[in-house]
């Protein structure tokens, strides 16, 4: 691993890129578990809901719950025939639970790239940030989120008529990752009124332990998820006194419980060759399979956390390529 992480050889702009967003993580994490929100926002490039088609996608926001920030995103392609049956992407945005809203720049170009070569109606939604506010905030923002799309989807501003709510999948990144397996395990006992929840996209999803696995250990020059960001995030998002066998980081831990009677739909698992969280991956996709779940897992040997989100890049184009073929296979069984 240490041996493909040297040999790496990236276009100058994303080493630039992830330089700087390095940089900028580094800074605004203070040495007191708390952040520079000021400087943090302002390094974070927004991007405005595109109201006119660009490039075969359009967007837009919707409030939910102005007093906690519950807001999200959503983009419909406008290349599809509106006789076309659409499914519905719900993306959890990653950061660290710290950083990145759906507004920002390079999550908002990953979300308009998913609407528009699944292609889906995606909606990325926002959840309030710790450390300012901690676990378990992020995963009741998100499921209040997907409730409120349930009880209301025909009354959002551009929601098209051609969505299949039945043909319902949720996705996230990083942190983002985590808050979609918990929210899946939330909506195992609760019934929805028109969603149906067919599958679970899970993009190198953060996870972690007390104990340190081989890829955080030699991994540790690995761009942007280094063990000491990972472990200030952890800290920033947990309850005090908490470490990380907590059973929403260390999810098939010593803590954690059984989840083998839990409904909880078709995973797929995308993780990269040089992303130091990788084997924590693996585990939970192993403990998906163990918990008698269908899951699968795609790897791409010269990925680095967030790869995915360059598209100039081989392994991003394959990433896409697999999640259409996996929300394409969902949905054919679910018609069959």
């Amino acid at each position: 691993m240490s041996d493909a992480l040297s040999s790496l050889r990236l276009p100058w702009k994303i080493k630039m890129i992830l330089s700087a967003i390095s940089l900028g993580t580094d800074i605004c994490c203070r040495s007191d578990v708390s952040v520079n929100r000021f400087l943090a926002n302002f390094l974070d490039f927004k991007s405005p809901p595109l109201k006119k088609p660009k490039n075969g996608v359009k967007s837009f926001d919707t409030t939910v719950d102005s007093s906690r920030n519950l807001w999200f995103r959503l983009y419909t392609p406008t290349t599809e025939s509106t006789s076309q049956s659409l499914p519905l992407i719900v993306y959890c945005h990653g950061g660290g639970f710290v950083y990145m809203a759906p507004d920002s720049k390079l999550l908002d170009e990953l979300c308009q790239r998913l609407a528009r070569e699944i292609p889906a109606v995606v909606i990325s939604l926002n959840y309030r940030l710790a450390p300012e506010h901690r676990y378990p905030c992020q995963y009741e923002d998100a499921f209040d989120i997907l409730k409120f799309i349930d009880n209301n989807a025909s009354a959002i501003e551009g929601f098209p008529p051609n969505v299949d709510l039945k043909r319902c999948f949720l996705a996230g990144d990083s942190a983002g990752g985590n808050i979609a397996h918990h929210v899946i395990l939330k909506s195992g006992d609760h019934e929805h009124r028109e969603l149906e929840i067919i599958g679970l996209i899970s993009i190198q999803p953060f996870f972690g332990g007390e104990e340190r696995l081989e890829s955080e250990i030699k991994l540790i020059k690995a761009p942007l998820s280094t063990i000491d960001r990972t472990d200030w995030y952890w800290k920033a998002f947990l309850p005090e006194g908490c470490d990380r066998d907590h059973p929403s980081v260390n999810v098939f831990g010593p803590n954690s419980t059984d989840i083998s009677n839990v409904r909880f739909p078709a995973t797929k698992v995308l993780v990269g060759g040089l992303d130091p969280l990788i084997d924590w991956q693996k585990r939970y996709y192993e403990g998906l399979k163990k918990s008698g779940k269908e899951a699968y897992l795609s790897e791409y040997p010269n990925g680095f956390h967030s790869f995915y989100g360059f598209p100039e890049l081989e392994e991003s184009n394959m990433f896409i390529k697999d999640i259409r073929d996996f929300v394409k296979e969902q949905c054919l069984k679910k018609s069959s």
